[in-house]
C-alpha cells in the first residue's frame, strides 16, 4: 500500500488535507442503497486508506441511506485528530433506491442531526449543499434559502465550515455572499472540462476544488486512447486520469471511490504517478477526441 504522507496537501477551512482523499459513496449496497456485500471488506478499506495517511473522507447521511456513515463510525471512531471527514446534505433516497430533493429547511436540519448521529460527532467538520435542480448536472436556481438554512447552522456550533456540491459558479457567488465556501465538488475529469474557468477562480481564492466522477462521461474513442497510454506507462486508466488531475490544479482535492483494498491500493499509487509533458497533451487532447 502506498504511504502517501508526505504528498502535498491543501487547505480546507482550517486544516491541511493531503490531496489523495477517499470516497464512502461505494461502501454502500449496489446503486449506493442498502448494506454492502462485504462488510468486513468496507470496514478494511476505510482503516487500510487511514492507515496509508488518507486524512480527507468524503460521505453523506443518503447513501445507504446511513449505510456509509454507520460503517465509517464503526471502523475509525474515535477519529485521528487530522482526519476530516466532510459530508452532504439536501438529498434523500426513495424507497426504490430514486434520488430525490430533501432541500426544506427542516429537511436540511434533520440531514444534519442525522449525519451528527450516525458519525459519532457534536460537530460537523464540512457539509456540502448538493444542488438539486437537476440531480445529475448543474442547473441554474437560487440557493439563497438553502445556504441559508446551513449557515444559521454553522452560526449555531453544528458545522464548522460550509461547501457546495453540483453547483455553478453564479450559485458558488451567491453562496458567498451568505457565508464562507471552502470548497466545491463537481463532475471533472480530463474529457468533462465544463468547470475550467470555475477550478481556476477558486484557485485564485485558495478554495478546494473536490472533483467526481473520474472517469464519468468518457466516449468510446477518449476510453481507448485513455487505455493506451496507460498500458505504456504501466498503469491503470483510472491511475493516470488521477494523475492528471492531481497535475490539473493545486487546489483539487481526490476522492476516488471503492470498496475494494485491492483497489484502494490502486488508487492510492496514482500519487506517485508523474506524467510527462508531452503525455499531459496527449490526455488534453482526448477532451476533444471522438
Amino acid at each position: 500500500m502506498t504511504d502517501i504522507r508526505k504528498m502535498a496537501s491543501f487547505r480546507l477551512g482550517d486544516r491541511n488535507v493531503r490531496r489523495m482523499g477517499y470516497g464512502a459513496m461505494q461502501l454502500a449496497g449496489p446503486g449506493v442503497f442498502g448494506p454492502p456485500r462485504d462488510r468486513d471488506a468496507a470496514l478494511r478499506v476505510l482503516r487500510d486508506a487511514v492507515a496509508a495517511g488518507v486524512n480527507h473522507i468524503d460521505t453523506s447521511d443518503f447513501c445507504g441511506p446511513h449505510v456509509t456513515n454507520r460503517i465509517i463510525r464503526e471502523a475509525l471512531h474515535p477519529y485521528a485528530d487530522d482526519l476530516v471527514i466532510v459530508t452532504k446534505v439536501g438529498a434523500a433516497r426513495g424507497d426504490d433506491a430514486s434520488w430525490l430533493p430533501a432541500q426544506s429547511p427542516a429537511e436540511l436540519i434533520q440531514a444534519v442531526h442525522d449525519n451528527m448521529r450516525n458519525l459519532g460527532l457534536d460537530m460537523l467538520e464540512v457539509v456540502n449543499l448538493r444542488v438539486m435542480g437537476d440531480v445529475h448536472a448543474p442547473t441554474e436556481g437560487s440557493i439563497e434559502a438553502q445556504f441559508t438554512t446551513l449557515a444559521k447552522l454553522r452560526e449555531q456550533g453544528l458545522i464548522r465550515h460550509l461547501g457546495l456540491s453540483n453547483a455553478t459558479a453564479a450559485q458558488v457567488a451567491e453562496a458567498q455572499a451568505i457565508a464562507p465556501v471552502i470548497c466545491v465538488q463537481n463532475h471533472y475529469n480530463l474529457v468533462h472540462r465544463d468547470d475550467d474557468a470555475l477550478i481556476d477562480s477558486l484557485a485564485a481564492q485558495g478554495i478546494a476544488y473536490v472533483p467526481f466522477f473520474p472517469l464519468g462521461g468518457f466516449n468510446p474513442i477518449q476510453s481507448e486512447g485513455l487505455s493506451a497510454l496507460a498500458a505504456r506507462l504501466d498503469a491503470t486508466p483510472m491511475q493516470v486520469a488521477l494523475s492528471w488531475l492531481l497535475a490539473r490544479s493545486q487546489n483539487l482535492l481526490l476522492i476516488p471511490g471503492t470498496s475494494s483494498p485491492a483497489h484502494l491500493a490502486e488508487n492510492l499509487a496514482a500519487a506517485e504517478l508523474e506524467l510527462s509533458d508531452a503525455e499531459k497533451e496527449e490526455l488534453h487532447a482526448l477532451a476533444t477526441a471522438g
